[in-house]
């Protein structure tokens, strides 16, 4: 799998120190707070999986699908909910956990509708910031780390359904999306 692989951009470890940081911070800013942690499928559930671990108070999990990519290495912009969360978020607090944010687009959509539902606040947590490609003014309030403008694959991020459980986050080699 590794031979699709351009290079490592961000190791295991740097992954493990942000969940790390991000979660005591979560914890601090939400304690005795009412918090519904919701994981935006597929690209976002490892993130998730390793931020929720290192959150010390109590949380409600529950998932969104949505896609704007389908099968292609940029978002067309389109949102398309596929599954929405089962929680009743009224008068809760929520935190939306993300793999990457580029266009913002998605995310943006997202808030709004989010929003809609009576939340006490809508907030956004990502892995993984791309601010080059930032088309909608979107506020990350707990951002992991920034990178540049290359496609990344790995950590939950795919191409075409394959390559998330590559342990790190990679640049994809150019003539494996560009074909």
């Amino acid at each position: 799998m590794m031979e699709v692989i351009e290079r490592v951009l961000i190791s295991k470890g740097e992954l493990d120190r942000q969940a790390e940081e991000l979660g005591r911070r979560i914890s601090e800013d939400y304690a005795g707070k009412e918090l519904v942690i919701i994981g935006v499928l597929k690209g976002g559930f490892i993130f998730l999986a390793d931020l929720a671990r290192k959150i010390t108070i109590p949380v409600d999990l529950d998932f969104m699908s949505v896609s704007s990519y389908g099968d292609s290495s940029k978002s067309s912009g389109v949102v398309k909910i596929i599954k929405d969360v089962d929680t009743n978020i009224g008068g809760k607090h929520v935190l939306i956990v993300e793999d990457i944010i580029d266009t913002g687009l998605t995310l943006n959509h997202l808030v709004e509708l989010l929003k809609t539902r009576g939340p006490l606040s809508v907030k956004i947590c990502a892995a993984l910031d791309k601010p080059s490609k930032r088309k909608a003014n979107v506020q990350v309030d707990y951002k992991g780390i920034e990178i540049p403008d290359e496609f990344v694959v790995g950590y939950g991020l795919d191409y075409a359904g394959k390559y998330r459980n590559i342990p790190e986050v990679c640049i994809l080699k150019k003539e494996i999306y560009m074909k």
